[in-house]
């Protein structure tokens, strides 16, 4: 017999309960080492790692850690917020929240849902309120984009300028040209 959508999306909350998410972990942490590292808590039941398109391959990495119950779950978040957090042996500012609804991609549709469409006058309260919130994010988002831009600038101007390459000589590494 099957199951309900009512209840595999019970379930799903459940596991939402009991999960974790956990960012800037090193590019060379693998499931085995997150698995390990978190096992000292209680009972890993999977790990999950979230990509990251827009990121080159050495940025820090996301995952979704879920444990045996949500009280694992809880004092792992408490633990973190409290202690720096050791993985692969050099101590990192892993940050570890609660994890949300929209974190996982298997997520379930929600039972009785509905999404509903209609056309709205310009003149109406809402399509002004709804006009407002849009024009705050495209604010937002513009801010961001002009912040990395500015920080693209500026390693730009570090690298044309040769202080890159002095830093490099002074630190015996080695620097790219940019």
């Amino acid at each position: 017999m099957g199951t309900s959508a009512e209840e595999v999306y019970a379930a799903f909350l459940e596991k939402v309960k009991r999960t974790i998410y956990v960012d800037n972990l090193s590019p060379q942490v693998t499931e085995p080492v997150v698995r390990t590292a978190f096992n000292q808590f209680g009972y890993v039941k999977s790990v999950q790692f979230i990509s990251i398109y827009l990121e080159s391959k050495n940025a820090p990495q996301a995952a979704l850690v879920e444990m045996e119950n949500p009280k694992q779950a809880s004092s792992i978040i408490t633990e973190m917020g409290s202690y720096p957090f050791m993985i692969l042996g050099m101590p990192r500012p892993i940050r570890a929240s609660a994890a949300r609804l929209e974190m996982f991609d298997d997520r379930p549709r929600k039972p009785g849902r509905k999404i509903l469409c209609r056309w709205l006058d310009p003149k109406e309260p809402e399509f002004q309120e709804q006009r407002a919130e849009e024009e705050k994010l495209a604010s937002q988002q513009s801010e961001t984009l002009l912040a990395q831009y500015k920080k693209y600038d500026l390693l730009q101007a570090v690298f044309e300028d040769g202080s890159a390459k002095r830093l490099g000589r002074h630190y015996e590494m080695p620097v790219a040209d940019a």
